[in-house]
């Protein structure tokens, strides 16, 4: 019988750890959280210094008798739930609801592997205080923010909605950016662009400045740009100088919390929760053949970049065998990286991604792909490129041409960092050409421009200014987002965020009426004090009242004032074909359909349908329309729907195969398109 009881989050990490502990050891999971503050009320006695209720979670009895009955038989309990402040609270929930009569041991491990686990085994320490009430403060805000603001909200605009501190701050931010979009004012600008040849090569150059302005001349109309070509004579440009030199880039460090998801966003078209749950996956365990079942990454809720001596050593030497001591480099933590936690990080970078690639979904590969590239490329020597500038002139004109190449790749060799904007051309080379020397213009060509108006958010690029607002933390942005697109608030068009007209609606009353919540400076302050929490400078109960002081009386406030606001079903435009009302919009848990307006009376719904002008190939009557699955994928179905069962993934075409005459389709990937048989293998380039 094992003497000792291990209590982890998950059935994964329980199995994982068992094998690393051996028979003394019997390793079960809590599932996460076994108490919470009751879903019924508020559960915070606001009148008793804000008194938590917690109650043990609907569902979670007969686990945690079970629990309780594992933790009598053991000497020792130990709680080894995560490395963070949520981790901490299980653990102290979990002593808690198991009673005083048990002995408990904390344990934390940044990675599962056997040397961790066991390590972290042979010096347990107490439960964090500090850190569970840093815990229990954000639950307490949060529930305190939410459980009064959604009822003023469904009483006043519409049942269902909710608002939060982080989810209200991340909804302005789109609304804001989409204020931006409508009221921008384009302006009108030019630029000159020439074509120019010195012997058998071609470059490119953009206008300047006239050499006699002393600041670089602005070209904001065509009276601009009639006034510099006037001043161009004949085709012949002199090289006035040659500017070579040698530009270090460095690698980016390997990956926090945030920076994963946004990288993953970018470059494998990952939404945060999608890369948080393959990131756990890695992180619990994989089976691999010989080892057994290991860890593949570290803890991937970090803000750290922090990377352990053992870690450098072992990837320096992964390093210097494949590509030479000349690659040898690495990036140094920030000073305020010095700290417990580590980045997200392979647990062995000997475990490179072709090896592992067998034992992984292609998903999972993917992700794991994406940090051992990143982790190994950030210990990397930087990239060396040879920058050219060159100015060229006619009369008063002055072009400038640059250029750069790649002399030593150094951490290029793996890896080079997404980007939301344009990437730079790394081999834009330029021919050799010394000052003195002329060069003939082929082509000189203006061109009009209008400024554009700011990007819509793409989740990378709203998690990035979440984290550089100070908003949150990087393990509450998946859910918040997530949360944003569920109650409607925004829909995503083309990988970017457009706000919804209830979305608007309830910003709008959140800005009214609780001006604090939406404050981006309130809302870090409220951040930097659950930090001073942790670090044991405040009281958590003291934060906790220095907030609700200020926010109890515009919630009373709000509750007096507001108006009640009567949102109207948009009208799609034809009756019912049951009872012959209206037909209504109305949105739902999976988008858009359309309902009679004759609720309760008549129940008649309908799938919102796009006919995309093509015949079903297999009834040769019905129309193929376009649906939405219940994950939001568009897919294609005949509208004889269940006469006829035709279903595709992708757009037929309306044409049949010139070779088996079965019928074609369009296949994306990408942004690119191919025509393809369902059929054979003929295929085609789309138009």
């Amino acid at each position: 019988m094992a003497d000792n009881l291990v209590i982890v989050e998950s059935p994964a990490k329980a199995k994982t750890i068992e094998k690393y502990l051996g028979k003394r050891y019997k390793v079960v999971a809590s599932m996460g959280h076994v108490r919470d503050l009751p879903r019924s009320q508020t559960g915070i006695d606001t009148e008793n210094n804000y008194e938590p209720k917690y109650i043990t979670i609907r569902g979670k009895g007969p686990l945690l008798k079970e629990l309780k009955k594992e933790a009598k038989k053991a000497k020792k309990v130990f709680l080894a739930s995560d490395p963070d402040r949520e981790g901490e609270a299980i653990a102290w929930h979990l002593s808690h609801a198991l009673g005083p009569d048990n002995d408990y041991y904390r344990v934390v491990f940044n990675e599962i592997t056997k040397d961790a686990v066991k390590d972290s085994f042979k010096s347990p320490s107490e439960i964090d205080m500090q850190l569970v009430d840093a815990q229990q403060a954000r639950r307490i805000l949060d529930r305190l923010v939410g459980y009064n603001i959604s009822p003023v909200l469904w009483k006043k605009v519409k049942k269902g909605l909710s608002a939060g501190r982080v989810q209200s701050v991340a909804l302005k931010l789109i609304i804001d950016r989409e204020n931006e979009i409508r009221n921008f004012v384009p302006e009108e600008y030019w630029s000159i662009e020439g074509t120019f040849k010195t012997g058998r090569s071609k470059f490119t150059g953009k206008f300047n400045k006239l050499k006699s302005d002393k600041q670089k001349t602005k070209l904001s109309s065509k009276k601009d740009v009639d006034k510099v070509m006037a001043q161009i004579k004949g085709n012949e440009f002199s090289i006035d100088k040659v500017e070579k030199k040698e530009k270090k880039r460095y690698p980016a460090q390997p990956f926090t919390t945030s920076s994963l998801q946004q990288e993953a966003a970018r470059k494998l078209n990952f939404k945060a929760r999608k890369t948080m749950m393959l990131a756990q996956q890695l992180y619990e365990g994989i089976d691999i053949k010989k080892e057994g079942t290991v860890g593949l990454i570290t803890y991937m809720r970090t803000d750290s970049t922090r990377i352990s001596d053992t870690a450098k050593t072992e990837v320096f030497k992964l390093i210097e065998e494949n590509y030479g001591k000349e690659y040898l480099g690495g990036q140094k933590a920030k000073k305020a990286d010095q700290d417990a936690h580590e980045a997200v990080r392979p647990t062995s970078a000997n475990r490179t991604p072709e090896n592992m690639k067998q034992y992984l979904s292609r998903d999972q590969h993917r992700l794991y792909k994406l940090i051992w590239d990143r982790f190994v490329a950030s210990q990397m020597a930087p990239a060396v490129l040879d920058t050219v500038k060159v100015d060229l002139s006619n009369n008063d004109v002055l072009f400038r041409s640059t250029g750069q190449t790649i002399k030593f790749k150094g951490f290029m060799s793996i890896y080079i960092e997404g980007t939301d904007d344009a990437e730079d051309d790394l081999n834009s080379r330029l021919p050799e050409m010394t000052e003195g020397e002329n060069v003939t213009s082929e082509k000189i060509e203006p061109n009009q421009h209008f400024t554009q108006p700011p990007p819509r958010f793409t989740e990378a690029r709203l998690v990035k200014t979440l984290e550089e607002s100070g908003i949150g933390r990087p393990s509450t942005y998946a859910p918040t987002i997530d949360t944003i697109q569920k109650r409607n608030y925004v829909r995503m068009d083309q990988k970017r965020f457009i706000p919804t007209e209830i979305g608007e609606i309830v910003n709008e009353q959140v800005v009214d009426y609780f001006p604090d919540i939406i404050d981006i400076d309130f809302t870090r302050h409220m951040e930097e004090n659950l930090d001073a929490v942790a670090e044991g400078e405040k009281e958590w109960r003291q934060v906790i009242d220095e907030f609700y002081k200020g926010f109890e009386p515009q919630v009373e406030k709000a509750e007096e004032e507001m108006e009640k606001i009567e949102i109207k079903d948009e009208p799609v435009g034809e009756d019912c074909e049951k009872c012959g009302s209206p037909m209504v919009y109305k949105m739902g848990r999976y988008g858009k359909f359309m309902a009679c307006s004759n609720f309760p009376e008549c129940r008649n719904t309908k799938a919102i349908v796009k006919s995309i002008g093509v015949t079903c190939p297999t009834c040769k009557e019905g129309d193929i329309v376009e649906r939405k699955s219940k994950r939001g994928r568009i897919f294609y179905g005949c509208d004889k729907y269940p006469d006829c069962d035709f279903v595709s993934w992708d757009r037929p075409i309306g044409r049949n195969c010139p070779k088996c005459d079965h019928y074609l389709v369009e296949k994306k990937k990408g942004q690119k398109a191919q025509v393809k048989c369902t059929n054979c293998d003929y295929t085609e380039e789309a138009n």
